[in-house]
């Protein structure tokens, strides 16, 4: 009956993800131009359910091994490194660097760095302290301060005009989607998933706490040393591809963590990628009919997660 429960409290949240996604396509399209419509939608919406896998899963996974429902892959210092490899491009060789106006080498240099940042210093951190996560999240945390200290310099001496193509290229969202680089997601992406969905199961047991993981059998370091890796991979894909959005995970992982009600980490985060497929694709619905693109994206989310940020905190001070 618990499973049933939750099964369907999934396929619900499944059905909400699909309607949203259908509302965006189709909505307000011009049938002379259904195909010149559908080209710039259907990128936008892998996008959307690329970021959404990415984002939720990583929030959902990062939450169980810190054991902390208000923390975010954010911490680590990620989006932090994405505004900064923008910044340093545009400071050294201008918003009209090939490395800025091509999408595609663009992502692939963000991502590339991002990956690459994310493993050594993970590596490191772990090799010295294999069993203080705490340590890697304040060690994230420290770097990401020294990333936006790094940029807030560059920003105060560079161009003006420079300056003002910076901020829109750093802007997240999703309208300036390249295909090619949703294809390239979806390799990565694919790649990905076989190397930690049999790991998923574990989660379950990671929940209650190092100790009782060891004596319940699992090998609690080399999980959680695997998932901070694959976090860093996915955080960086998604920063890459649509920008950084602050607060998107922590409202999705605590809104399907409040519905579901279940301890399986498989049904969690597939009920967490739903979520997240729904606020993505409303809050692009919404800047374009509603807001006509007079806000972006990000601060919708940004807007809304804030709200919701300071009502877990009061709800968890009640307790």
């Amino acid at each position: 009956m618990y499973l049933k429960n939750t099964v369907s409290r999934c396929s619900v949240i499944l059905l909400f993800a699909v309607a949203a996604i259908v509302l965006y396509m189709y909505y307000g399209i011009d049938m002379n131009h259904f195909n010149y419509a559908m080209s710039l939608r259907i990128p936008k919406v892998l996008a959307i359910i690329i970021g959404g896998v990415c984002i939720a899963s990583t929030t959902v996974i990062f939450q169980t091994i810190t054991h902390n429902r208000i923390l975010t892959p954010g911490v680590l210092g990620l989006d932090s490194m994405y505004v900064l490899i923008q910044t340093v491009i545009v400071f050294t060789l201008g918003s009209t660097s090939t490395l800025i106006v091509n999408k595609n080498i663009n992502f692939i240099i963000n991502a590339v760095i991002m990956i690459i940042a994310s493993m050594l210093i993970y590596n490191i951190m772990f090799k010295r302290n294999k069993r203080e996560i705490y340590f890697v999240v304040l060690s994230g945390m420290i770097f990401g301060t020294l990333f936006k200290s790094g940029t807030s310099f560059m920003h105060m001496v560079i161009d003006p005009n420079e300056y003002l193509a910076l901020e829109s290229s750093m802007i997240a969202g999703l309208n300036n989607i390249n295909v090619d680089v949703v294809l390239i997601t979806i390799v990565l992406l694919v790649a990905i998933v076989p190397f930690v969905y049999d790991d998923i199961k574990y989660l379950d047991v990671v929940s209650l706490g190092r100790e009782n993981a060891i004596n319940l059998g699992v090998d609690y370091d080399r999980i959680v040393r695997k998932m901070f890796l694959v976090i860093g991979i996915m955080i960086s894909i998604s920063t890459a591809l649509i920008g950084p959005l602050t607060f998107l995970g922590l409202i999705v992982s605590n809104i399907a963590r409040e519905v579901l009600k279940t301890y399986r980490h498989g049904y969690m985060i597939a009920g967490a990628i739903f979520i997240s497929i729904c606020m993505l694709a409303g809050g692009q619905f919404m800047v374009q009919h509603i807001f006509v693109f007079e806000t972006t994206l990000a601060t919708i989310l940004n807007f809304v997660g804030g709200i919701y940020f300071i009502y877990i905190l009061m709800k968890e001070k009640a307790l």
